[in-house]
């Protein structure tokens, strides 16, 4: 999966440090990024390559690091460098094309910081404007003390068998081909198993037993942690669909799945292990 960068190293820990004139700079400006790509290959500008003027007077933000190679957020003076040659602003899902792989994963953490840092300039409790901690991840209220750190939110992913057929579903309002499955955040006072009955309970009206873990991962897109579960059906068959969240819903054998495998999220690859009788 995306995440998944062996062997390079991804450290988050925050640092409170300058760029160095090979730090790669994230340039963000109305939810794109400043990339340049070049036969599938993606690249984010350099420290040392941004405007004169940008490097001297730009607002940095230490992002993380991959090896020794540290990244770092452009807050402000983003319109100096649109100009840049080979230089454009691309979509995240622009990301989901291009490589290396490590790269990638980095481009779509920038996003997620970038959207955090946005949206906690000001304090939720008086009002006052945030400023960085300067020692951790944080933002800090200078007048009330209130903190903000970057928050995930947990989701469940769910592959339900029914011998050798799996649910499948297509989400409401999205154009797209690709099967998906049975989804959903976890409430407030709520465990993982939990959610993963109730979820499946809402969308489909279907009822599941033997809930087995299978793999996690971390979702930049919807600042989400994905909890992936095969769990086995529980009764009748017969599906009553959300239509609020759902497209269709269908069973579908491993014959009929006919899913290519991709190295990037996992719903794919929990369809795939499925498809291959892996589960």
């Amino acid at each position: 999966m995306i995440h998944e960068i062996t062997p390079y190293t991804f450290k988050n820990e925050y640092r409170n440090v300058r760029p160095a004139a090979d730090s790669l700079i994230f340039v963000y400006k109305d939810q794109k990024i400043l990339l340049k790509e070049s036969e599938g290959v993606v690249s984010y500008p350099t420290f040392s390559e941004l405007p004169e003027a940008v490097r001297k007077k730009g607002r940095f933000t230490y992002l993380f690091s991959i090896n020794k190679i540290t990244f770092f957020l452009l807050s402000e003076m983003q319109e100096l460098c649109e100009t840049m040659f080979g230089y454009g602003y691309e979509n995240n899902y622009f990301l989901r094309k291009g490589g290396p792989k490590e790269l990638i994963y980095a481009g779509l953490i920038a996003i997620q910081l970038a959207g955090w840092y946005q949206e906690h300039r000001f304090c939720g409790a008086c009002g006052a404007k945030l400023v960085h901690d300067g020692r951790e991840r944080m933002m800090r209220c200078p007048v009330c003390g209130h903190k903000e750190y970057p928050k995930i939110c947990p989701c469940v992913i769910v592959g339900i068998t029914n011998g050798d057929k799996i649910l499948v579903t297509k989400y409401r309002g999205r154009a797209t081909n690709y099967y998906a499955l049975v989804a959903g955040f976890a409430e407030v006072g709520e465990d993982i198993e939990g959610c993963v009955r109730r979820e499946v309970m809402e969308e489909t009206g279907l009822r599941v037993k033997n809930l087995k873990y299978y793999k996690s991962q971390p979702w930049p897109l919807s600042e989400s942690l994905l909890f992936g579960f095969f769990c086995e059906l529980d009764g009748s068959d017969e599906i009553t669909l959300d239509e609020n969240e759902l497209s269709m819903a269908a069973w579908l054998s491993r014959e009929e799945l006919n899913v290519t495998f991709g190295d990037f999220a996992l719903t794919n690859e929990m369809l795939y292990a499925f498809q291959e009788g892996q589960v």
